[in-house]
């Protein structure tokens, strides 16, 4: 029974849609996983194993592709092989998620039920309940250079912007709290969008796509700054 339950709560992992951000990527239904070839999530669009989130690197961490759902991966959690339908039942590397789910085998190594941290949620998953996300780009102290990333705003933790290094990473790199800060604007100078969160001596500044994107995160920044969490609690302060 125990074997049962907990091929069942694996199984559900696969039921929830992966978006695709800025992908035309869709996943597979449960049922489909080995009937069906996957598309791939594109390499350019995650830095780390989407299993165990260790960061990709050239030489000892290469990226490889679950044949079953798509997924990149590491070469550690995609080392089983598994039947798949599709490909006339011809052993395949699967990541390890998929492997049990195809063949209902356990494995030694289980990293089932530990609890998410609170940058262990995937990019995807929290841009799919955001109050806003988008590609933005952090600009360093001289203004010049910078880290691009995934940046979102998540419904169920508005008060904290996220960031991400791509739109399907697991895990976000770093946080920031945006209570108490104020969101400034910077005059549009050599056609670049910029806008920047103070609080003290600590500021951050942003530089956006378009000035219309600029807008958004601005009103997005302040709202949460404020602490206001709902929309409606806007316009009731707005209100006579």
């Amino acid at each position: 029974q125990d074997a049962i339950d907990r091929k069942e709560k694996r199984s559900e992992t696969f039921k929830a849609a992966v978006h695709g951000l800025e992908t035309d990527t869709p996943a597979l239904k449960t049922e489909e996983l080995g009937r069906r070839a996957p598309q791939w999530v594109r390499d350019n669009l995650v830095t780390m194993c989407m299993r165990c989130k260790e960061p990709f690197n050239a030489i000892t961490r290469r990226r490889h592709h679950c044949r079953a759902c798509g997924y990149v991966v590491c070469a550690r959690c995609s080392d089983y092989r598994a039947e798949l339908q599709y490909d006339g039942n011809r052993p395949n590397r699967v990541c390890q998620e998929c492997f049990i789910f195809l063949t209902g085998h356990t494995v030694l190594e289980d990293r089932e039920g530990k609890n998410k941290g609170i940058l262990e949620k995937g990019a995807a998953e929290v841009s799919s309940r955001s109050l806003l996300c988008s590609s933005l780009q952090l600009l360093d102290k001289n203004g010049k250079g910078g880290t691009r990333g995934w940046f979102v705003i998540p419904e169920d933790d508005p008060l904290v912007l996220y960031i991400y290094a791509a739109p399907q990473d697991v895990r976000a790199h770093t946080s920031i709290p945006l209570l108490g800060y104020q969101v400034r604007d910077v005059p549009q100078s050599e056609s670049r969008h910029l806008f920047q969160l103070a609080q003290s001596r600590q500021v951050f500044t942003f530089m956006a796509d378009t000035e219309e994107l600029k807008r958004r995160w601005m009103k997005a920044m302040a709202r949460s700054a404020a602490g206001i969490t709902h929309p409606e609690e806007e316009e009731e302060d707005a209100g006579p």
